[in-house]
């Protein structure tokens, strides 16, 4: 049995021992998996160079010789009278602003050449002056200019005032195109001329297409819808494709 004394001194230490609060464990520091951002590593910087588109040929002027058809004044006054009956313009000086494609159907350059010297009415309209063409190509690529570039030449009905002729040695659009030193001779002379004088591509026509011309006009009604067959449009939008590929400097 224990004393009154023993038992109020077990009390009072118990009271002691309640009123404090038992010391604060040490603080770990906080560990967080798989939350805090890593920092990337900085990406290495690599430089590409685009390739260079591939640069066009340039329109440079090709080798051309001269061999210019008689065209005397007595013509020259010829194509100032067909001037004025089919464009309403007594003149014989050209403003060149489109250049029509053309097969000769003779067999040679020199066929040609004869053909057009002569100041005769042509056998289908009868008319004066005679048929000319400002550039002949032969089927080895050879280039001749027959008449100057200033001039007019009777080559296609309604764009005679206004447009330039280029005739090339064979009988058919296939021929002239199959023909690889012709072809390239024929892409480099309208490059060069539709340069030149600021011709657009799509103004580099075929005789076929000439009434389809910003250009063609034609005073005499009998006529309006005249054209051969050369050089249709399937041909030449081929063509033009290969004339885009040739620049102007």
């Amino acid at each position: 049995m224990r004393s009154p004394t023993l038992v109020v001194l077990l009390a009072l230490l118990a009271l002691a021992g309640c009123g404090d609060d038992p010391p604060p464990a040490p603080r770990q520091p906080e560990v967080r998996l798989g939350t805090d951002p890593v920092p990337k590593p900085e990406r290495e910087r690599t430089t590409t160079r685009e390739a260079a588109p591939a640069a066009r040929p340039v329109a440079t002027k090709p080798p051309i010789r001269q061999a210019l058809i008689p065209f005397s004044d007595q013509r020259r006054r010829e194509t100032e009278q067909y001037a004025q009956r089919h464009y309403g313009r007594a003149s014989a000086d050209l403003e060149p602003r489109a250049i029509v494609e053309h097969f000769t159907v003779t067999p040679t350059a020199a066929a040609t050449r004869e053909l057009f010297s002569r100041d005769v009415p042509d056998v289908e309209l009868k008319e004066l002056p005679g048929l000319c063409s400002h550039f002949l190509i032969d089927r080895d690529g050879t280039i001749e200019q027959l008449v100057p570039v200033d001039t007019v030449c009777r080559h296609t009905v309604g764009l005679n005032d206004s447009a330039i002729g280029v005739e090339h040695v064979g009988a058919s659009d296939s021929e002239v195109m199959g023909n690889a030193a012709q072809l390239k001779a024929s892409l480099r002379l309208s490059a060069w001329l539709r340069c030149t004088y600021g011709i657009g591509v799509g103004d580099v026509i075929g005789h076929n297409e000439s009434r389809s011309s910003r250009f063609h006009h034609e005073n005499v009604a009998a006529l309006a819808d005249q054209t051969h067959d050369d050089f249709a449009g399937a041909t030449m939008t081929r063509y033009r494709r290969m004339l885009r590929k040739r620049a102007c400097a």
